[in-house]
């Protein structure tokens, strides 16, 4: 029985984040003082297509905040198809829901600044360089670096990567990783955790203090959350088994080609040594056939036509 709960299962992260105040200081420390929350709204998670063929989006979390922006949270524990990409629909989505259905003209493009959040379990940022494991991004100048749009940001949090002990955390953004991480394995408060802030994540995370309900859905979430990594596994051994089949194969075509070259090195050098001796035996007959047409009194010039030997060599025949 575990002490404290996976804040990356459903569950544990509907507990946790779903507490305003503890979403209001998780925000805070993401931002890394850049913004100061301090109040928030819950939004409703569902958004419909403006067609039935493009459908309807549920994200994981959307709260719109005091000062205009919008976020969104999600938690993903498993490697996504073309993740970038459908953050950016999402963040995408929020914005264009933001824009009235008429007088667009009045409302001239005032849309609010849209934030995503992602919290990655299990699995790497795709190109990324398996070392950093918090990703800041928005839209800038490639040359310079200078930031041209705040407003659409996007902020990756890749759990795998964070490899520090307690010892070696540093800051409270560590503090966060530290905790999404080890939390469900921990046996008591860790000593560098004892603000309130953290207090407060950990006495929610209390496995004791779930209802009987409560620790149902939770250890429903948890099996869902092992078998996801159960089969992530098994697929990464089978993509690890191929790429060692395919790395034996590559070993052995590499000892094949080697082979053709000296075969094809030996064919050469043989067929060249056949040539030469075919040239020197045609050269042993001629010389056969002019001693034979000169002991039949045949003059030098007639033997040099028909064996195809210069008249020097013939006439050194004896």
């Amino acid at each position: 029985q575990p002490v404290f709960i996976d804040p990356t299962t459903d569950e544990g992260f509907k507990r946790l984040f779903g507490d305003k105040i503890n979403l209001i200081n998780f925000l805070n420390i993401i931002f890394r003082g850049r913004k100061t929350i301090t109040d928030l709204t819950y939004r409703d998670t569902e958004r419909i297509g403006a067609t039935e063929e493009i459908g309807k989006v549920i994200f994981d979390l959307v709260v719109h905040i005091s000062t205009g922006e919008e976020i969104i949270i999600e938690m993903q524990t498993s490697t996504q198809t073309n993740l970038k990409q459908r953050m950016l629909y999402y963040a995408s989505k929020v914005i264009s829901d933001t824009a009235p259905k008429g007088n667009r003209k009045a409302w001239g493009y005032a849309i609010p600044e849209v934030y995503t959040i992602v919290l990655m379990d299990g699995f790497h940022m795709p190109g990324g360089d398996h070392k950093t494991y918090f990703h800041d991004t928005c839209l800038c100048n490639r040359d310079s670096g200078q930031i041209f749009y705040e407003g659409l940001g996007f902020i990756y949090l890749e759990i795998i990567n964070f490899v520090k002990s307690e010892a070696e955390v540093e800051d409270e953004l560590d503090k966060v990783f530290f905790m999404l991480k080890n939390m469900s394995t921990l046996k008591t408060l860790p000593r560098i955790m004892k603000s309130a802030v953290f207090q407060r994540f950990f006495q929610l995370a209390s496995y004791a203090k779930l209802t009987k309900e409560e620790r149902t859905m939770y250890d429903i979430s948890l099996k869902r959350k092992w078998d996801a990594e159960a089969v992530r596994m098994y697929q990464q051994e089978q993509v690890e088994g191929l790429e060692k089949q395919l790395g034996g194969l590559e070993k052995q075509l590499g000892g094949l080609e080697k082979q053709l070259k000296e075969a094809k090195k030996a064919a050469i050098e043989a067929k060249q040594v056949a040539i030469e001796a075919k040239a020197e035996g045609q050269h042993q007959k001629a010389i056969e056939t002019a001693l034979n047409l000169k002991e039949m009194g045949l003059s030098t010039h007639q033997i040099a036509k028909a064996t195809g030997l210069t008249i020097d060599k013939i006439e050194k025949l004896k």
